[in-house]
């Protein structure tokens, strides 16, 4: 099933539904720009008997607002959870268009600190990417905090959501819908465009292979396609980090400094990956730093 919408005058991508009741809308691979309005990231929903998840709203006031359309297309039901996987802005900033509602904003427990610090800059930037589009759009603070597990039961669907140390953020949330058997991984899983690091390599390595092990046969990326086979479709993401762990360990062993090493640090593993000149270097420089102290 395929729900359409408009995007500011615009054709939008569907909501494709990846599993009974689970709806996503998939994310432009590309930056943030004027044409796209900050829809770079997967977003999505959960319908259950008596309620409505929605899964990170999107980056920006209008790519919310597609958002709650195709949730309203979809169902009747009220929006009482606001996930947030994790606080970069082409995750949270459509927040602004479920003000309204006096849903729940659930979240890792350290996203508020996040989000606290990051917030007023990355409103900036979404305005120098997209213009004057970006107007209105922002965050909802979180309402209720997650620091280890937590059940949500919409009503005959009920989402398990865990809260993970250090990995691609320090404040990582996924959602396990375990009676479809579909984990909405946020972006602890790349597709089609480069990681980009910011949390601790040696941390998000073990992240994936945890999630690996959970009872999930398919997944949600953060970016990347609606959803794909799990856990097949990490291995990808595993390589790329293995090769940035053991190139930087290499560099480092061989007193190449921190200046140097993105261009020399995997390069062959970088080129596989869309946008790697916007990110490869950074993702090194952050893995140098965390390494190097080993």
């Amino acid at each position: 099933m395929a729900l359409g919408g408009a995007l500011l005058g615009g054709a939008a991508p569907v909501a494709v539904e990846v599993a009974p009741g689970a709806f996503v809308l998939p994310g432009e691979a590309a930056e943030a720009s004027a044409a796209n309005l900050g829809a770079i990231a997967n977003t999505g929903f959960l319908l259950g008997r008596d309620a409505v998840a929605v899964v990170d709203p999107g980056g920006s006031l209008a790519h919310g607002q597609r958002l709650r359309r195709a949730v309203e297309a979809a169902t009747r039901l009220p929006i009482r959870h606001v996930i947030l996987t994790h606080a970069h802005p082409d995750h949270v900033l459509g927040g602004a268009a479920f003000a309204d509602l006096g849903a729940e904003v659930v979240a890792h427990a350290r996203l508020p600190a996040a989000l606290a610090q990051r917030r007023e800059f990355d409103r900036r930037v979404l305005a120098r990417e997209v213009g004057e589009a970006a107007a209105g759009s922002d965050a909802l603070a979180p309402t209720r905090l997650v620091a280890d597990r937590l059940a949500l039961d919409l009503g005959g669907r009920v989402l398990d959501l865990r809260a993970w140390p250090t990995a691609h953020t320090d404040h990582d949330l996924t959602v396990l819908d375990s009676g479809a058997g579909m984990l909405w991984a946020g972006d602890l899983l790349f597709l089609g465009r480069i990681p980009a690091l910011e949390g601790s390599l040696a941390g998000w390595l073990r992240v994936l292979a945890a999630l690996r092990d959970l009872p999930a046969v398919r997944a949600v990326p953060g970016h990347g396609p609606a959803s794909v086979p799990w856990p097949e479709a990490a291995a990808d993401l595993a390589r790329y980090l293995e090769a940035l762990r053991d190139g930087t360990r290499a560099a480092i062993a061989a007193g190449i400094g921190i200046a140097e090493a993105p261009s020399r640090v995997a390069p062959e593993e970088a080129r596989r990956w869309p946008l790697a000149e916007a990110y490869h270097a950074r993702n090194v420089t952050v893995a140098y730093r965390e390494l190097e102290w080993e």
